[in-house]
């Protein structure tokens, strides 16, 4: 029996795989925006706490290390039951995650809310793991490319508004600076702009577990059906995911693409606010746009919280570079395109570590521009060379993504010992390899040129 999305002749088959697609865009953009709030967080925590910068980046870790533990299982979740149920046991398990965020804005606890970060991102795992595939399969295959893109540009508009809520309601008067104390007043306000963050988000999370519920059979009617004996075990998939070198290759750029990626957003506001950067310019409030978003305090420089609001542009950028590169990915090839860029954000990172200053705070915001397609590129030229099944090729992508929990880690101590412009000096080591991983998949074959479109 033909796929849906194989029939030319079926116009009601395209408008239903057309009304699944959106819906799935819908989950890009709510993970998107859960996610960047981890920005503004890493800087509330670290005053409200007083934690080092390795200790603040406890809270990305704490996020990203479900992605580590619970993506194979995600994937074997999702290979017996399919994808809506597996999204609504995704955003089942994030209501939960919201409610002991909101336990732990009350009370006070940092463990807490490192463990209400553990198991909401173990439910955006589980979403990953089932809408990037997803989103690749709806349609033609020879433009998964672009459809991935095209999803993840929602998801960058989501985590460009994160860090502007995130900073607004959490980092209101507060400052880490070396000397400044953090009052009781400051920090219950803080905690409470926690507090009320998640409980908004829940809210959101359980709306869209309703939408996906009613349209639960628009998206079940437009996924290619599942191949006879089709479905594995978690062991089998691990490895057979295992067994596949281009999987491994894939696996490993996604874990250097993300932790490059989120140790510099997660940094940025600090690294914005310090002294050496934006603390004691104004230029930044002379940027249209920028200056407007950032919302001057009328005190000369710039604070913690017009930083963090600023991280929203470095998010910003990649929702830009998506837009453009879905244009791109139309017209040339990917691996030409993700080595162009990757070798522009490591260049980036380099004028930072060696010039730094007001000038070093731009080109730092503006890496995100260059960040936008690699996720998606790197996903699908995996899902195209790598032997494996696609569900295990993605378990296996999306466990690399606990290099969200790594590398900021690893980006903390060496802030804290050469301070944070320096540090950037390790996202431009992982941006080199992933150029070069780039230059490897250009040279290799294509052996799943349709593996997208048969994920289910």
């Amino acid at each position: 029996m033909d796929a849906p999305s194989q029939n030319p002749a079926g116009a009601g088959a395209r408008s239903t795989a057309m009304a699944a697609f959106a819906a799935v865009t819908v989950l890009f953009f709510a993970w998107g925006f859960i996610t960047s709030l981890i920005d503004p967080l890493v800087a509330a925590v670290k005053g409200i706490f007083t934690l080092s910068d390795a200790e603040a980046q406890l809270s990305a870790s704490a996020f990203f290390i479900a992605y580590g533990l619970m993506s194979f299982p995600a994937a074997a979740l999702i290979a017996r039951f399919r994808s809506v149920p597996s999204i609504l046991t995704a955003l089942s398990t994030m209501v939960v995650g919201c409610l002991v965020m909101l336990a732990a804005a009350n009370l006070a606890v940092y463990p807490l809310v490192l463990a209400g970060l553990f198991i909401l991102a173990s439910g955006i795992t589980i979403l990953q793991v089932a809408a990037n595939p997803l989103a690749a399969a709806l349609g033609d295959p020879k433009r998964s490319h672009f459809r991935l893109t095209f999803s993840q540009t929602f998801n960058s508009f989501g985590t460009f508004l994160g860090p502007l809520i995130g900073a607004h309601l959490f980092l209101e008067g507060v400052e880490v600076k070396e000397g400044t104390v953090v009052t009781d007043a400051v920090r219950a306000q803080a905690l409470a702009g926690i507090d009320s963050a998640y409980f908004w988000i829940c809210g959101l999370i359980i709306a869209l577990l309703l939408f996906f519920w009613v349209s639960r059979r628009i998206v079940n009617e437009a996924v290619p059906p599942a191949p006879i004996g089709s479905r594995t075990g978690m062991i089998a998939l691990i490895l057979e995911a295992f067994s596949s070198r281009w999987g491994l290759l894939g696996a490993a750029a996604i874990f250097l693409y993300v932790g490059a990626e989120v140790a510099i957003g997660t940094h940025m506001a600090l690294f914005l606010n310090s002294d050496a950067v934006w603390g004691q310019s104004d230029a930044p409030f002379g940027v249209p746009l920028l200056g407007w978003f950032m919302g001057s305090d009328g005190v000369s420089g710039v604070s913690l919280q017009e930083a963090g609001k600023a991280v929203a542009f470095y998010w910003g950028g990649a929702m830009v570079g998506r837009a453009i590169g879905s244009v791109l990915l139309a017209r040339f090839s990917a691996s030409k395109l993700l080595a162009l860029f990757t070798a522009i954000a490591a260049a980036m990172c380099l004028y930072v570590v060696m010039v730094g200053g007001v000038s070093g705070g731009f080109v730092a915001l503006s890496i995100g521009l260059f960040n936008s397609i690699m996720f998606p590129v790197i996903f699908t030229l995996t899902l195209e060379r790598s032997t494996a099944r696609a569900e295990a090729t993605s378990g296996l992508l999306c466990t690399a993504i606990v290099g969200g929990a790594a590398i900021p880690f690893l980006a903390g101590l060496l802030s804290d010992a050469v301070g944070y412009g320096a540090s950037l000096v390790l996202p431009a080591a992982c941006y080199v390899a992933l150029c070069l991983f780039a230059i490897a998949a250009g040279r290799a074959p294509v052996r799943q040129a349709s593996a997208a479109a048969t994920v289910h």
